[in-house]
């Protein structure tokens, strides 16, 4: 008796679900449908991008070797097209690249070049500041040392991603306009910040000495 009370239940369970199959079963097949071909589409999408990011960065290494052969012009002309077409972050390595093949041609537009992705907001505040520390490097020789503390020693704090090189150029700045005092005290900065690269430590070991030497004989 109760094997045929199973075949029954089992019955109206199967005629319920063939019912349910026809009522709602394209839904079901469209449904599953859409999923792989949004899986496939992503897949798609994400090797897409592989190549797009792949053929940028070659655009990218082929406009570098422009500029180390002392191909200037093509190089400047390679990286500005990648500013229009490239990728996202190879679009902003160009115009940090553009402003320094800039600048190795004429320093007061590659000045101006840095100042404007100091001034671009949509960079954010860390490669804005590096477009201040790397014009800084190139105002040494013609902006004071008061002007050019007012730009970049908001940078030099502790915890700063480029105060290293933030300390270096005022440093250099300050050593330029004789500034004995300030000099030392921006390259010892350097040196006692257990972070500093060593090449840049080795630097400002020598900004020291050379310093010790300039410094007025003590009766």
């Amino acid at each position: 008796m109760t094997d045929i009370f199973h075949e029954v239940s089992e019955d109206m369970r199967r005629e319920r679900a063939q019912k349910l199959w026809a009522k709602y079963g394209n839904y079901v097949l469209g449904a599953a449908l859409a999923v792989v071909i949004g899986v496939s589409g992503y897949v798609a999408y994400q090797h897409y991008q592989k190549q797009q990011i792949e053929a940028t960065g070659a655009r990218f290494q082929e406009a570098i070797g422009l500029a180390q052969a002392g191909k200037s012009k093509e190089a400047a002309a390679a990286l500005s097209a990648l500013m229009k077409d490239g990728t996202t972050g190879y679009q902003t390595l160009a115009r940090f690249r553009l402003a320094a093949e800039t600048a190795s041609d004429k320093v007061e537009d590659g000045i101006k070049a840095y100042e404007v992705l100091a001034a671009d907001s949509s960079l954010g505040p860390v490669l804005q500041n590096l477009a201040k520390v790397r014009a800084g490097y190139l105002l040494v020789d013609t902006a004071s040392y008061a002007d050019l503390a007012g730009k970049i020693e908001p940078l030099t704090g502790a915890g700063e991603p480029w105060r290293h090189s933030a300390r270096e150029v005022l440093g250099l700045s300050a050593w330029k306009a004789k500034d004995l005092a300030d000099a030392a005290k921006w390259y010892q900065a350097v040196i006692t910040d257990k972070d500093v690269p060593a090449a840049l430590r080795q630097r400002a070991e020598l900004m020291l000495q050379l310093i010790a030497s300039d410094q007025p004989a003590k009766a």
